[in-house]
């Protein structure tokens, strides 16, 4: 194994967290955005608002997106198993 290999497994293995992990950062802030817009224009304040929301709509994007989240894990560990297999 040499340099070009290791930063070829570490650039697949950042992008394999930043693509498993999207779906749930992306509702996240779309709900944060939603509720912070909704907080501005009635001028309510209250701080558990924005909790409550997002861990359910985490949850409900998680479980529509595990197929897929998955099968991208799945897909960098049959990478680094073959690489291992057969040597780089």
């Amino acid at each position: 194994m040499n340099a070009i290999d290791a930063l070829e497994m570490v650039q697949a293995a950042i992008w394999t967290v930043v693509v498993a992990s999207g779906p749930a950062v992306i509702a996240a802030m779309v709900v944060g955005i939603v509720i912070a817009l909704f907080q501005a224009l009635t001028q309510i304040q209250e701080m558990t608002l924005t909790f409550i929301p997002k861990i359910l709509v985490i949850l409900l994007v998680s479980i529509i997106s595990a197929p897929f989240v998955g099968s991208v894990i799945y897909s960098f560990s049959e990478t680094v198993y073959s690489r291992i297999e057969t040597g780089f």
